[in-house]
């Protein structure tokens, strides 16, 4: 009986704290007015309201997905194509592919839309990869690079990360400085999934050098969730015409378009036209293409996306720094943060409480990688951090 009153009281306490942060989202000028675009007020997300979780209707913070849901306008989008799905989105997959090259300031021959930024990788690697390429990666990234790498038949070439889990550049570049044959580079920024940024003094003076042979290729997938100044995204260096990056792109995180499966790639013409031979035509459908249209227009959206990842990132900070566990600076929509604790027993309680988190990343073996939910769930993880702390299992 007293167990269960225990749980009563800790139920009540997260929902006294949850109440709280609803306050300060809904309405505490001191701090809304700084982390909630007023403009969007008037056209809220269409989130589910918060519940309690339980392991049968956990918070999903295992797949750095957006908790928000796709934009309203997009939403109602989506909607609307499927009435027309019947048909090919033949001339919206032209209009949206025109409006990704407006917006990186290139021709529309420099982009290539594909399903996801995963299709994007492959596309890449068998495009311009010969038998004797390499593929360049640090150890601790996205796996896709290696596995389409794999299939392909590539020699994948691991390169040790620094000590703070940052990507060795000036190793990288030996690695290629060393290999007698073609090389491809690819290079994820903000990195998944530490969540740290490579600074671009740091790689656009290696892309510009123009090292033989070499391909660049740059996945962007988090950029939009960026605040360290340090961070550039090479789309400047192609709208200026180089010719060695391929520049990939993703409506899934920003976008919180996921489950849509709407990618592209930016690089120069004759880049792409490889890259074109890899992919099936008509190759996203109409809901997705539709859906990625609106988006973009959504300015209000994009803006309260980025907002409310700060705000749920400012929340999953503020218990890891008084839970004195260390994490590396992020920069993305999930927080790679240490363990004291064995990664399995960690994730066993979490889900035990409702929470699913992140699964191993080797050789980053006592890190856990937890995505950014809503600004509520986030306040439900920390009391529940709180609460493991009291048990020592965190």
């Amino acid at each position: 009986m007293g167990e269960l009153m225990n749980d009563e009281q800790t139920v009540n306490q997260k929902r006294r704290s949850l109440f709280k942060l609803s306050g300060v989202l809904l309405g505490s000028a001191a701090v809304t007015s700084s982390l909630v675009p007023r403009a969007f007020a008037a056209s809220p997300a269409t989130t589910p309201a918060f519940s309690a979780p339980t392991r049968d209707n956990p918070i999903r913070i295992n797949f750095n997905e957006n908790p928000l849901g796709m934009s309203p306008k997009a939403q109602a989008a989506a909607r609307d194509a499927v009435v027309k799905a019947n048909r090919y989105a033949k001339d919206e997959i032209v209009q949206l592919g025109q409006k990704l090259a407006d917006h990186h300031q290139v021709t529309l021959k420099s982009v290539l839309l594909t399903a996801g930024s995963s299709e994007g990788i492959r596309a890449a690697i068998e495009g311009c990869a010969t038998l004797d390429t390499q593929l360049v990666i640090p150890e601790l990234t996205y796996g896709d690079g290696e596995h389409f790498a794999k299939i392909a038949g590539l020699k994948v070439t691991k390169v040790k990360m620094l000590n703070n889990w940052a990507f060795d550049i000036p190793a990288m570049k030996a690695a290629v400085a060393d290999y007698n044959g073609p090389s491809l580079v690819y290079l994820v920024n903000p990195n998944n999934p530490t969540a740290t940024i490579t600074p671009a003094d740091l790689i656009e003076p290696w892309i510009t050098s123009k090292p033989a042979n070499t391909m660049f290729i740059i996945d962007e997938a988090y950029a939009e969730f960026v605040n360290d100044p340090r961070f550039r995204s090479v789309s400047p260096l192609l709208s200026q015409g180089m010719d060695n990056i391929i520049l990939l792109k993703t409506f899934s995180k920003i976008h919180a378009m996921a489950g849509m499966r709407v990618g592209y790639a930016v690089a120069h013409p004759d880049v792409i036209a490889r890259m074109n031979r890899e992919v099936a035509g008509e190759k996203i459908n109409f809901c997705g293409v539709d859906a990625a249209l609106a988006s973009m227009d959504d300015a209000a959206f994009i803006a309260y996306s980025k907002k409310s990842n700060d705000l749920s990132r400012q929340i999953l900070l503020k218990v890891l720094d008084e839970l004195k566990l260390p994490y590396l600076p992020s920069e993305g929509n999930f927080v790679f943060h240490q363990l004291i604790v064995p990664l399995k027993d960690y994730q066993k309680h979490m889900a035990d409480a409702g929470v699913l988190v992140g699964r191993a990343f080797p050789p980053a073996d006592n890190w856990c990688r937890i995505s950014l939910g809503t600004p509520e769930e986030m306040q439900w993880v920390a009391d529940t951090l709180r609460e493991f702390r009291k048990k020592n299992w965190v």
